[in-house]
């Protein structure tokens, strides 16, 4: 019987939203416009793939799955997920108008509660992480953490940033622009996958090979981007397009060309598809959802 990708997207976004919906307080707490901007970018219609990746990464390596364990770090992910969004769109940054087909956080409630929203979404995420789980040993959540955490910062997430933004109106090299894509969209990606290997209690030989597969992922995932970015429709996007150029941004076209980026996502997912040789059909949901990062529109 053939994998139901969509289905299977549809039934963990729905878990993920549900636990969400939860690790939040409610949008009429005090300060309410807080607690409003959080939410307006957090449920604002995301594909939850982070979440996702590391719910799929866990199934891969764990039978039977108890999702009680890993959701706080699913959860955790998504939320850092968000209040990069929230902090990329801000006038210092990509001075944006849409995300996810509706206006940015800091043109509905303002520049300085956009920025603390999304502070508020960073802060929060660990602060879930780091509770108490009945079922998780504290080793186990402490390494989750520290992969996490070195994903989202300096050496992960952040530093990607400071390259890129830098790098604009730049001649760059390929290490340059790899440096920047593995590192500001791929890192993240690739601890989804980790963590989720990691608190299944995959062995070495599961999370090296997760490990291959979640780098080729993450560095496919943006290359796809900045294609989108050119090739792409605003209205399916549901953000602007064209942005990159005229921010004159480090992108693979913009480096490589519009064939030679194209042929390097190719390249990617032949290399992600193969890392997961070795597992059984517990990992469809992983090869699956690398097919469909190159196959989205949007």
């Amino acid at each position: 019987m053939q994998f139901d990708l969509k289905k299977y997207l549809k039934e963990k976004k729905r878990i993920i939203d549900k636990w969400l919906e939860e690790a939040l307080p409610p949008e009429n707490t005090y300060p309410e416009i807080l607690h409003k901007a959080m939410r307006y970018t957090l449920f604002a219609g995301g594909k939850r793939i982070r979440p996702i990746l590391m719910i799929a990464s866990y199934d891969t390596v764990k039978r039977p799955s108890k999702y009680d364990e890993i959701i706080p770090f699913a959860c955790g992910i998504e939320m850092i997920h968000a209040y990069s969004l929230i902090h990329d769109d801000l006038p210092i940054m990509d001075d944006d108008d849409f995300r996810r087909g509706k206006p940015t956080n800091h043109r509905v409630f303002g520049e300085a509660i956009a920025l603390l929203a999304g502070d508020g979404l960073l802060t929060e995420a660990f602060s879930l992480m780091s509770r108490k789980h009945k079922k998780l040993s504290p080793t186990k959540a402490l390494l989750s953490i520290q992969e996490i955490a070195k994903a989202a910062g300096i050496s992960g997430m952040v530093g990607g940033q400071v390259v890129d933004f830098q790098s604009q109106g730049k001649k760059v090299d390929k290490k340059t622009i790899e440096y920047i894509h593995n590192s500001k969209t791929g890192a993240l990606i690739l601890a989804s996958v980790r963590v989720g290997a990691i608190i299944g209690e995959g062995d070495k030989k599961a999370l090296d090979a997760l490990t291959k597969y979640g780098k080729a992922i993450g560095l496919c995932f943006q290359v796809m981007d900045d294609i989108l970015d050119i090739e792409g429709e605003q209205e399916i996007l549901g953000k602007d397009i064209g942005s990159d150029i005229e921010k004159e941004k480090a992108t693979y076209p913009a480096v490589f060309g519009m064939e030679s980026s194209k042929d390097k996502v190719k390249e990617l997912l032949d290399e992600a598809i193969t890392a997961l040789d070795s597992f059984d059909k517990n990992a469809e949901p992983l090869r699956e959802i690398a097919r469909f990062i190159v196959k989205r529109s949007y």
